[in-house]
């Protein structure tokens, strides 16, 4: 319909109010059209909430509704773009969406501001990462409110001193001053009965909703608030969607008058334009070069990158908006391409999430548990602590100083680690143990790359003129990240040598279609490529999307595992070695077949391949290009270690169309399941229910079949064999099952776009990154994913649970809790990467600091190591912690700890210290003094002293050397002390 509404929207510019629409791909596309037309307009989001829903769920559309209604009630001449389900909600009237201002040199009652804050919907918080949050802190007040920036408020008593912009991912903020800034309602702007009020309804609302406020039902309940536009707007009109409008009456909550919606406006379906795509520019340009040609481009370097000249006979409309049309006459098409939805993945250790009872590492004492931290005395002195138990109660107090010698303990998902006991030093024997394996492994990484180094490879055309034609015929835009990493690929192919070059990437990011681009060139140069998975439900999926893409070039593409009969094995087999076949994908079978000119191998999860397999392949391997391809993402550091001795490409971009995962928090309930199945079913789609109970499981499927006995269910879990596993996916994946019931074996490695809900029963027992994860099983496809966490009984849950449950329902990118779950996916990355034989030494110091030793171990041998700083013990008599009259919350402190402690420099020192002051306010004394001696911890690494102490007005500095410096204060106060500590340092290091 985007011509017709073109065409609608051309002869109608100035008469209509409300354009109604389908969705929100819709909603984008007619956006684009208006804004090409030079047409005011706002967009309502696309919000499909059922009556009663949890709307927490829905916090990004509430967020994107209340911003856009409210342009539109202040703005003149302008369209609302909305889609069906939209519009037929009761929405918020104009005076309850009132902005309020907060202006420079004004007085505010911070009590009555509070308040005030609290009845517009916004959400206090520690630390405000995300729109609708507040945090005040003593005199500082942060907050994002709705349709702008984050900024920080300053108070001297009840006046506004300053109003500043800051950035929630580094906390910091511009040093710009503002005059005012406008603050829009989260929910609506009610006054303190209003709110009271709709609190009450809120309560007496029947619901399955996990926590009943005005944050996740109050739109239920604001009906005299509310209006319903197609009864209060007349110039109204539409597409064609008799069929949407009988769906939503069929199936849906919202009820206007029927009457007034059949009686609307309906664009005509005739046309003199029609929509174009899959066009190469400067042809079509050529094609039609009689014609009135419009170009959209956003700036002139995408004209220039398409060689259109910018002085030409083309009417050039610079905007960043994507319209092609075509007519008889006319022809308008757009140079731009689709914005991408990135993913911002933050890769640094958040402590700030570490809670009460988590395991953790210490490099010296190995596995203990995480109890508290807390302020300690000894002779005179306070310092924070962070208080570890390990086995028979045994307590470790590591200062907050020294926090970098901690990590998260992280294994394989469900593992539970054995506590190290302290005093025995059997850990220290451990560790040493896994460090001369590491070694053998990290000299057999680096031998194997030295052997490949001499090897003389197979030169690849990177240059045909077909591979352009074969990526513009993907159906999709390319990420950046898969640009790049086909350019490196590419970049190792037409070299002389031999490519070993490690993808990854979450599954839907792409990572078969970089491969393709490498098959293609390689097949295309007149070579042949293997495919090896490890199961024959991948080598089903790979075979699918090869043939698909590969049909329509000449080139031909094989399957062999062990669903292909005797007789076309034969066949296969025979092909190959004759150069009859070009591509064969399979399982490890293909370990053994004889190919007439193999140059390429690419395997996918090679960690999951047994020793032997592993061996063969290692063989097959020695003089052809390899890809191997990962579901995980490579930690950091890693990368930084392997990539002196192998290629690392990431994909860390989620492709345009990929859609979000909607999340529901609900109390375990027989509806609550009927109702989530019968949603999925009604749409064709699949469902997977975690169950993670092997002993109970049985009984679980039973109680299923009762609430709906006709369900298909298949069952998995780690003590169904291979061979019936694999087939219980396969016949999943055909259609034979509706649901997947299993443990969470399920959370990794599965790409079943028609599976789009899943239930997560006993939520509160996993931990966040575990559930993120699984999350991740649905979505997959073009569909909208829908997540449920089930719970047994609401009211026994501990507070971490519940605020770990709904900070999972309000999104689906958490801010830390998001970038914690992504760093155990990276760690577990690191450890498919080294193969699952490693397993057991992982489970005895978890993978953060088994992969550090594995980086160390690569360095020493390929002479890139760089000495590590020794650590230095700091005993001076003075009292030193981030105080709480500063720092109020544990886990900001804790995460300032952490930064601190790894500073290396006395400049970070100082920027975590204009930080602390940005965020907090002045720095008290003790606070002071903690910085100071990070700053003296950090000077004295460089000038290998290992430990300062002090006793009365004395202060020795021991050398690694043992040697000895021993000055005087100018009295025993804490502030001289530490003064004559710095003094000294920084005339040490002068010398």
């Amino acid at each position: 319909m985007i011509a017709q509404t073109y065409e609608y929207l051309l002869k109608n510019r100035n008469k209509s109010k409300i354009l109604i629409i389908q969705d929100d791909i819709s909603a984008l596309q007619v956006s684009h059209i208006a804004s090409f037309l030079n047409i005011k307009h706002e967009v309502l989001p696309d919000l499909r909430a059922l009556n009663g829903d949890d709307m927490r769920s829905f916090t990004n559309e509430m967020l994107s509704l209340n911003t856009s209604l409210s342009k539109f009630y202040n703005s003149l001449d302008t369209i609302l773009i909305a889609p069906l389900r939209t519009i037929l909600l009761p929405l918020p009237k104009k005076e309850f969406l009132t902005p309020f201002n907060l202006e420079f040199a004004s007085s505010y009652n911070i009590d009555k501001l509070k308040q005030k804050l609290l009845n517009y919907g916004y959400s206090f918080v520690d630390v405000v990462e995300s729109v609708g949050e507040v945090s005040i802190r003593g005199d500082i007040l942060d907050i994002y409110p709705l349709g702008s920036l984050s900024y920080r408020v300053s108070f001297f008593d009840d006046e506004i001193e300053s109003i500043r912009e800051f950035e929630v991912d580094t906390q910091k903020s511009n040093p710009k001053e503002l005059e005012s800034i406008e603050i829009l309602p989260i929910f609506l702007s009610l006054n303190s009965d209003q709110y009271e009020l709709l609190t009450q309804r809120v309560e007496d609302l029947e619901s399955s909703a996990f926590i009943k406020d005005i944050n996740s039902l109050g739109f239920w309940v604001i009906k005299e608030y509310t209006l319903q536009f197609l009864d209060t707007y007349s110039s109204i009109f539409c597409e064609d969607m008799s069929e949407e409008i009988d769906d939503i009456y069929n199936f849906s909550t919202p009820k206007c008058n029927i009457n007034t919606l059949k009686s609307i406006d309906i664009i005509s379906k005739d046309t003199e334009f029609r929509s174009i795509e899959n066009f190469i520019p400067n042809d079509i340009l050529e094609f039609h070069k009689n014609k009135k040609i419009t170009i959209i481009a956003k700036n002139d370097a995408i004209l220039k990158q398409n060689a259109i000249e910018i002085d030409t006979k083309y009417n050039i409309v610079y905007k960043d908006i994507i319209l092609n049309l075509m007519s008889n006459n006319e022809l308008i098409i757009s140079l731009n391409k689709l914005k991408r939805k990135s993913k911002k993945l933050k890769k640094t250790l958040m402590l700030d999430e570490l809670r009460v009872g988590d395991f953790v590492v210490h490099d010296d004492y190995g596995v203990g548990v995480f109890k508290s931290i807390e302020p300690i005395t000894v002779m005179g002195s306070t310092s924070d602590f962070i208080v570890l138990h390990y086995l028979a109660d045994d307590k470790l107090l590591v200062p907050a100083q020294n926090l970098d010698v901690i990590d998260r303990y992280v294994a394989n998902s469900g593992n539970i680690p054995l506590l190290d006991k302290l005093g025995k030093g059997s850990f220290i024997k451990n560790r040493d143990k896994i460090k001369k394996k590491l070694l053998e492994i990290a000299s057999n990484i680096i031998d194997m790359a030295a052997k490949r180094e001499l090897i003389k490879g197979i030169k690849i055309d990177t240059k045909l003129p077909e591979i352009k034609i074969f990526q513009s015929q993907a159906g999709f835009e390319y990420t950046n990240d898969q640009n790049i990493s086909i350019k490196e690929i590419f970049d190792d192919l037409s070299s002389h040598g031999v490519m070993d070059r490690l993808l990854s990437g979450d599954v839907g990011f792409g990572k078969t279609e970089v491969a393709m681009n490498a098959i293609f060139a390689v097949v295309k140069s007149g070579y042949q490529a293997m495919f090896v998975v490890p199961t024959t439900l991948l080598s089903s999926q790979h075979y699918k999307s090869l043939h698909l893409r590969f049909a329509h070039h000449g080139i031909r593409v094989a399957k062999l595992d062990k669903f292909v009969s005797l007789k076309d094995k034969k066949y296969i087999l025979k092909a190959l070695e004759n150069g009859d076949l070009d591509i064969v994908i399979g399982t490890h079978s293909l370990f053994n077949t004889k190919f007439k000119n193999l140059a390429l191998i690419i395997v996918d999860e090679e960690h999951k391949f047994g020793v032997k397999q592993k061996e063969s392949l290692k063989q097959i391997s020695q003089n052809v290009h390899m890809l191997s391809m990962s579901a995980t993402p490579i930690p950091r550091t890693l990368n930084m270690a392997l990539s002196t001795i192998k290629g690392m490409s990431q994909l860390l971009t989620a492709p345009v169309s990929r859609l979000g995962v909607r999340t529901y928090v609900k109390e375990y309930s027989d509806t609550i399941i009927k109702e989530v199945i019968l949603r999925e079913l009604r749409r064709g789609g699949q469902i997977f229910y975690v169950f993670n109970s092997i002993a109970a499981i049985e009984n679980k499927k039973l109680e299923i079949l009762e609430i709906l006995p006709k369900l298909k269910i298949a069952i998995l879990h780690s003590k169904v064999s291979a061979s019936e596993s694999e087939r219980y996916m396969m016949d999943f994946e055909s259609g034979k099952y509706n649901m997947m019931l299993s443990t969470s074996i399920i959370e990794s490695g599965l790409h079943l776009p028609n599976a789009n809900t899943i239930l997560i029963d006993g939520s509160d027992n996993f931990g966040i990154a575990d559930l993120h994860q699984l999350r991740g099983r649905v979505g997959r496809g073009d569909k909208e994913g829908f997540c449920y966490f089930l719970v047994e009984d609401k009211d026994r849950l501990t507070s971490e649970a519940t605020k770990r449950l709904l900070a999972l329902e309000n999104n689906s990118k958490l801010g830390s809790g998001y970038a914690l779950a992504y760093q155990d996916l990276e760690i577990r990355g690191g450890g498919n990467i080294l193969g699952e034989n490693q397993s057991g030494h992982i489970k005895n110091i978890g993978y953060g600091l088994y992969l550090r030793m594995l980086e160390e171990a690569i360095n020493l041998l390929s002479g890139t190591l760089n000495e590590k700083k020794k650590d230095v013990d700091i005993k001076l008599s003075i009292s030193a912690y981030i105080s709480t009259t500063l720092v109020s919350e544990d886990r900001v402190r804790l995460e300032l700890y952490r930064r601190l402690s790894k500073c290396e420099e006395v400049g970070e020192v100082y920027e975590i210290e204009e930080e602390i002051i940005d965020r907090f306010g002045d720095i008290d004394q003790y606070s002071k003094q903690f910085l100071e001696i990070i700053i003296a911890k950090i000077m004295s690494a460089d000038l290998e002293i290992k430990s300062i102490s002090s006793y009365g007005v004395k202060i020795t500095f021991t050398y690694e050397n043992n040697s000895k410096d021993i000055i005087s204060a100018s009295s025993k106060d804490e502030d001289d002390i530490l003064e004559a500590t710095l003094s000294h340092l920084r005339a040490l290091q002068k010398r």
